[in-house]
């Protein structure tokens, strides 16, 4: 397998970045940003640190971060499985990356920054769902926002398909690594038990 390792040799196998895929880009949130992020229940955060790089779907029962001006984001680290991978590099490096995405829109909104991660009171009890507050808030920093093009949604028809019949679900993966983990009461029992440590 040939192996790309120069970036001249890189760019010399793509046409030139189509211009408004450059302009498009802005240091921080526009009117138009802050409708369509407003909008937005769903986030995956994409972090940086010493052991590599990690993605976190993030969601929430409204919008999913606060916009607190245009340059800041604030997100609140809602209850999950406690690995904290995400919260561990943002301590150590704050790059990060956030993709929103809005069932129905064949757009994605992408905002990359900078991070750091608070657990002041004054923070996170003004975020409440159900009476719960987060642990922590994460507090991004804006440096470029941009929407990307349609093409990624159209070709994976991701709005318009449902191909879940028939896959593995989260008990199997358990089984699969733990053989006497009962997966089939686990699948069964989530949907019940899973509101009552959604926050």
């Amino acid at each position: 397998m040939k192996i790309v390792t120069d970036i001249a040799a890189l760019e010399a196998l793509y046409d030139a970045a189509v211009p408004t895929s450059l302009q498009k880009v802005w240091p921080k949130l526009t009117p138009l940003y802050r409708q369509w992020i407003e909008a937005a229940r769903f986030v995956v955060l994409s972090t940086v640190g010493p052991e590599g790089t990690d993605a976190s779907p993030r969601g929430d029962d409204g919008a999913v971060v606060r916009i607190v001006d245009n340059e800041t984001l604030m997100m609140p680290d809602w209850r999950g499985n406690n690995r904290i991978d995400s919260l561990r590099n943002i301590v150590r490096d704050g790059r990060v990356s956030l993709m929103f995405m809005v069932p129905g829109s064949a757009n994605v909104v992408r905002v990359n920054g900078t991070a750091l991660l608070t657990d002041d009171l004054a923070v996170t009890q003004t975020f409440e769902q159900r009476g719960k507050h987060p642990k922590t808030v994460i507090v991004v920093q804006t440096r470029e926002v941009y929407f990307q093009c349609a093409k990624a949604i159209m070709r994976s028809g991701l709005w318009t398909r449902d191909d879940a019949e028939g896959l593995p679900k989260a008990g199997d993966f358990i089984t699969e690594v733990d053989p006497g983990f009962d997966g089939k009461t686990y699948d069964a029992e989530y949907p019940v038990k899973a509101p009552e440590r959604m926050w």
